[in-house]
Order: C-alpha cells, then structure tokens, then sequence
C-alpha cells in the first residue's frame, strides 16, 4: 500500500469512528437553529433526547412516516406522519406555506409507499395577521389538497401575541394507507443498487433564499414543491420488489438524506458529481452564497435506492411523469467503506460528502 493510499484509507478511517461513536449528550447548552436543519444536530437532539425518551421501534425506524398494522393481520397497513412549517418568507416564488404545508406531509406519506387520504391542519396566526393573507394561505392549502387527492378532516386555530409567531406557523399530520406488499425499508439496500433523483436539486431551498431580499441576484428562481404521490404510485409499480426505499430530500438537502441511508444499510453511496441534474441558475446562486447544492432542499423531488436490474424501468417511469423529467441515475452502492457518501468529482478525483453540519438556508420549510 502506498503512502498516498495508507493516507486517504487513515482519513476514511478517522470518519468512519468518528460517524459511529454513540451520541452520549448534546454538546450545546442552548437549542440553535443547526438544531432544525437537518442535519448533524438535528441527529444529535433526536437521538439523545426524543429517543431516549420516547423510544419505540417505529421512531427507531426513523422514516418519513410511521407504518402501523390496525386490526388483524388482514388490515391493511396505514402510514402516519406529522410536520411543521415555519418557512420565511410565508409567499415565495412557486409557492407559500399554505401549499408546501400539504405537499411536505403528503410527500412524507407517498415516501413509505401509501397513498395519502386524510389530513389535519394546525394553525398558529400572530395578532394583527392580515386576513387577506390568511385568505390567501388557507385557499392555497385547499388547492393543494385537491391537487394531492386528500382532504382535511380536523384542525385547529391559535391565536398568540403581537411579535410571538412571525405572521403565521402551520402544522400537520397525515395519515395514507398502503396497497402493497413492499417493504420499503433501507436495511434493504445491498451494493450494486442504483440511486435515482427524480429531477433537479436545490430549487427550493435557492428558491427561498432569493426571496428573502438582500441578495442582487437577476435569476428566474422557483420553488419545486410539488406533491409526489402520484410518482412515487408509478415507481413503486414499475421496480416492484426492486424498489429497496425513497426519501424526499428536503431539510438537509440530497447530501443528508444519502447520509442517513448509507448509515442504516451500513454500505456506501457513491454518486457522481456530473451525473445530479442541477439548474444552471440554482448552481450559479449557490456558488455566489457558498453552498453546496447537494445540502440544499427539495420540496418536490424524490431520491430513491433500487436494485440494479429494475434501474431501467424505474428511471423510465420517473421520467413519464412531468415531475421527472430530468429524473437521472446518480450514483451506485458499495460495501466499503461503510456507512458513507462518497463523491466522485467532475475533476476526476474523489471526496467524502458529510451529513450537514449547521444551517446555512434556516427557516426554508
């Protein structure tokens, strides 16, 4: 083994320690906003806090939803999922908070394989709240709904004091039932699978961070929240037992939710740089801000890990649809080095991409 090899092997090792060692305590003293993106620390609270204390196998499962058996075993299976939306601004270019607040818990659900159907909205509106804003938002939600085939059937409304809640918070649960026998799960991922992204990275997020001012930037930005049952319905037909699980990659971006699925199959994900579909304008705004586009969010994309033989007929299916036209094969799984995303660059070279460390894009979803 050469001494450049002996080197980079020493590095992936040190991560790799690092990566494994248990979470005994939260470091900080005081939540900061790191806390919600995502990413390490998000990790962090989630396992040494709520897991801790609410420990059960479906949070251990760590998906987007819960999957729950009701009745016998002839009952079919239902998803659960709960989400809050504090986005800023609340009206961004492609959307406001009234549509991402369904689409993310609708996307949450479609993610496991269910069908969503019921929702339950929570509403808490800071005094002095324009109701022509209000009006706005909850005709969105209802557009949205419509859009996704779900209807909500319970909810609730909070008033607080003036500077409390900056304008307007959402929050929702979702509940879909799943058709199918597939367990969608990533301790199913094994080396040689394929990863799929079923179009361009980093709108959203890109999307929000124009919005919010300050920023000369001449760029037609827009948000990519979508909902994504309908595409998820179509791969899930179209890899059958080959379609090993899906993630939406929002907080955290792409980048996160790889990471995330690396560490429950205890495999690598190696995906090329060239080959993720990014838009020239989201590209060009995250060199300006310094961000990479891979820990950017998504709001109406999917990343999904199939078996290599349905890779074919499941990127066919995603770019059927309109919401996945630019759907592309990413990248592949390996054994070694465990528990890792690796990125082979556009340079020819190679570098580890790390779970998201801090919050560059705060306040996104």
């Amino acid at each position: 083994m050469t001494d450049r090899v002996r080197s980079e092997q020493d590095v992936l090792d040190a991560i790799e320690r690092r990566r494994r060692r248990p979470h005994v305590k939260l470091l900080e003293q005081h939540i900061t906003l790191a806390h919600g993106a995502g990413g390490k620390s998000t990790h962090a609270l989630v396992e040494t806090l709520l897991l801790r204390e609410l420990r059960n196998p479906e949070l251990e499962r760590m998906g987007d939803s819960a999957l729950v058996q009701l009745g016998n075993g002839s009952a079919p299976r239902v998803a659960f999922t709960t989400d809050s939306f504090v986005v800023s601004p609340l009206f961004f270019p492609g959307g406001d908070i009234g549509d991402l607040a369904v689409n993310g818990t609708v996307n949450d659900l479609a993610m496991s394989g269910a069908r969503p159907r019921f929702l339950t909205l929570g509403l808490i509106i800071e005094e002095g709240f324009p109701i022509a804003d209000l009006e706005r938002v909850v005709r969105s939600i209802a557009a949205a709904a419509r859009a996704a085939d779900v209807t909500v059937v319970a909810g609730d409304t909070k008033v607080v004091e003036r500077g409390k809640a900056d304008g307007l918070y959402a929050s929702t649960a979702g509940l879909g039932v799943v058709e199918h026998g597939l367990e969608l799960d990533p301790s199913g991922i094994r080396p040689g699978d394929r990863v799929l992204v079923s179009g361009s990275i980093g709108d959203h997020g890109m999307a929000i961070m124009v919005a919010r001012g300050g920023l000369d930037l001449e760029v037609d930005l827009e948000s990519d929240t979508a909902p994504l049952h309908e595409i998820a319905a179509a791969l899930v037909a179209a890899a059958g037992d080959g379609l090993r699980c899906m993630r939406d990659p929002t907080r955290g971006g792409l980048a996160t939710v790889l990471n995330e699925l690396a560490v429950a199959a205890d495999a690598a994900i190696v995906i090329d740089e060239d080959a993720v579909p990014v838009r020239p304008e989201v590209n060009g705004a995250c060199e300006i801000l310094g961000i990479d586009p891979l820990y950017v969010a998504n709001e109406g994309r999917l990343a999904a890990v199939v078996a290599p033989e349905a890779a074919d007929d499941a990127l066919a299916a995603l770019r059927e649809h309109p919401l996945g036209r630019q759907a592309a094969v990413v990248g592949e799984v390996r054994a070694e080095p465990p528990a890792m995303v690796l990125l082979n660059t556009a340079f020819g070279g190679s570098r580890v991409v790390d779970m998201l460390a801090g919050d560059p894009l705060p306040r996104i979803c």
